[in-house]
């Protein structure tokens, strides 16, 4: 009995050490959409009230587990259904994410001048508003832990189903935990600073560095908006690139970078114009 209970512990302890070796290489697969995704999501967790910061993004977060708990189960479904619909949808959000990247862009350089205008636009209840970018950051969320959870399956599929759920698993734990732990800190570095300056009796060390931490919040957040767009648009031009056959061959000794990024804009320019042209013609069917 006792010589049985060994042999399952050490089966167990060998399934951990195989996991623990492929979350390693899955991790490291992962780490540069993972990047995107820290970027991209606290670009969306940002812009709230203090108070509402860290609600708001509490909110975001259950939202990604809840993303990644619908996102596993159908991934491997699919992948011994049919494996190809794990690239169709995958081209799809990365239509999504091109659109809302060139959305932002056209937003910005088309629209800021309407918005100074008229401010009354801004007088929309923030219930709703936030209630609005949740939904948004959560959709984003979703494409960008698709691709996360299909990467870590594409890491293991030569290993045993049990490895490759726990391996994806834990990934999908790690990416989560991670990238919005670290949007947490982001979001209340300037409370951080204000605590660090009353500690320091307006003198020393740590007055200069709750200063720093302050001053440094709005020029994050910016920056955060301009690396969140570009982020979405080289994530959705790296799907193209690395799903759709004919574009992957299209500038074989082209920078990844900027091609991805161009990918990005062409498709988000043609999904402006089909929404854009849907909203017009649905428009005149309502008449």
């Amino acid at each position: 009995m006792a010589s049985g209970i060994f042999v399952i512990l050490d089966d167990i302890a060998a399934l951990m050490d195989d996991v623990a070796v492929a979350s390693k290489v899955a991790t490291k697969q992962t780490a540069g959409i993972l990047g995107d995704d820290l970027a991209v999501n606290a670009e969306k967790a940002t812009g709230f009230l203090s108070s509402r910061e860290i609600p708001v993004l509490w909110s975001i977060t259950k939202g990604s587990f809840i993303n990644k708990l619908i996102i596993i189960p159908i991934a491997f479904l699919l992948q011994f259904i049919y494996a190809p619909a794990i690239k169709i949808i995958l081209i799809l959000g990365g239509l999504y994410l091109a659109y809302e990247g060139v959305e932002k862009i056209i937003e910005y350089f088309f629209h800021k001048k309407e918005e100074h205008a008229e401010v009354i636009e801004e007088v929309r209840d923030d219930a709703e508003a936030e209630k609005i970018k949740v939904k948004s950051a959560i959709t984003t969320d979703f494409i960008l832990s698709l691709e996360i959870v299909i990467i870590a399956l594409g890491s293991v599929l030569e290993k045993s189903l049990a490895i490759q759920i726990i391996t994806v698993s834990v990934v999908a734990i790690l990416a989560t935990v991670g990238v919005y732990g670290i949007v947490a800190l982001i979001v209340r570095m300037d409370d951080a600073g204000y605590k660090l300056i009353k500690k320091s009796n307006d003198k020393g060390f740590l007055k200069v560095l709750g200063t720093v931490l302050v001053k440094s919040l709005p020029i994050i957040i910016k920056a955060l908006s301009v690396i969140g767009t570009l982020a979405l648009l080289l994530v959705s031009g790296g799907i193209f690139d690395h799903n759709i056959e004919i574009i992957h061959h299209f500038l074989p000794t082209f920078p990844d970078m900027p091609k991805h990024f161009i990918y990005g804009i062409i498709a988000g320019l043609i999904m402006v114009v089909i929404v854009l042209g849907g909203k017009k013609f649905w428009s005149f069917v309502k008449k």
